[in-house]
């Protein structure tokens, strides 16, 4: 991963983070990504390199912890994230038909942003909520028992 690429990012926000936690170090680090994520709406290369130089921490552990938690974001995400369960409930209750019926309605693989950053589609390989299986999510809403016919009309109702 290129850190150094998105210079004219702001780093007034990363600022006033990391004013709210003097001396960070390691220890500090899942809470300081999580607010860089609140303020930019993923975590910039850039921004990241900032934080490193400021911190001490080094660009390596940074980017270590930032991609092995699922809920860190590299890439700009989309206002509202879709996340389809393809655990094994869902799968033998027509998750697949579900997954593609997402795609097919967004224009948008797996792990994909549409165009106007309006949805980020993910797959996950459980959503915990295997009595409502087939399951898709909407932010933090949780729709079971779902149908490729379904899907449309849940989307339009996220602007």
């Amino acid at each position: 991963m290129d850190f150094g690429k998105e210079g004219s990012l702001s780093i007034e926000p990363l600022d006033k983070i990391l004013a709210s936690v003097p001396n960070a170090g390691f220890g500090d680090l899942i809470p300081i990504l999580q607010k860089i994520q609140a303020a930019y709406g993923y975590l910039p290369p850039s921004v990241l390199m900032a934080a490193s130089s400021r911190t001490g921490i080094t660009a390596s552990r940074i980017y270590g912890v930032a991609t092995f938690y699922e809920q860190f974001h590299l890439e700009p995400h989309g206002r509202h994230t879709i996340k389809c369960c393809r655990g094994t409930a869902c799968h033998v209750r027509g998750g697949r038909n579900i997954i593609r019926a997402i795609s097919r309605t967004l224009g948008v693989e797996e792990s994909e942003t549409t165009e106007d950053m309006r949805f980020t589609f993910e797959t996950v390989a459980c959503l915990g909520t295997c009595f409502l299986a087939p399951v898709m999510m909407v932010n933090n809403d949780y729709y079971g028992h779902m149908t490729s016919n379904k899907v449309k009309d849940i989307l339009e109702r996220y602007s």
